[in-house]
């Protein structure tokens, strides 16, 4: 995918500044200097192409009082396409990773609870009958990545203004 100084740019604001505005789309067309449809048309593209997977928020669970945890599930080769259906069925599963090990599917899970993390931990054992390993945090640590992708694209402050 080949991508324009606009594209960029247009990237480059929604990692990390899309504006919170009743016409989202219309203030990046201002700040960029395009119209509403280019922008809507772009971020489509972009999606279609797998560049772009969601626009949605990132919230603190902890702040909102969620609880999450990493898990380790062991699923054989025979069982691993149910388990990463199962798995990947949950809305509180946010990263699902496939590794080389015995422990082969590593996940985060985002619960209001711990009772309720426990009753989705349980229900993925059943459904896949597969041992699951529960590797609650012991200390957080909050990684982040915004990629620059244009020297010129404007800060986060100007396309929030």
């Amino acid at each position: 995918m080949s991508l324009d100084d606009l594209d960029r740019r247009l990237l480059t604001i929604i990692q990390s500044s899309f504006p919170i505005v009743a016409e989202p789309y219309k203030q990046l067309a201002e700040t960029l200097g395009t119209t509403e449809s280019d922008v809507i048309e772009r971020v489509q593209r972009f999606k279609d192409q797998g560049l772009v997977r969601r626009i949605g928020g990132i919230f603190d669970s902890r702040a909102l009082g969620y609880k999450s945890t990493l898990c380790a599930m062991k699923a054989p080769a025979d069982k691993l396409d149910l388990a990463i259906e199962v798995v990947n069925s949950y809305p509180g599963v946010t990263h699902n990773y496939l590794r080389e090990h015995e422990f082969n599917v590593w996940f985060t899970l985002i619960t209001p609870s711990p009772e309720y993390m426990d009753k989705v931990l349980d229900e993925i054992r059943e459904k896949t009958g597969c041992e699951v390993h529960n590797l609650p945090a012991v200390r957080f640590f909050k990684i982040k990545v915004d990629f620059k992708l244009d020297k010129q694209s404007p800060t986060a402050a100007a396309a929030a203004e």
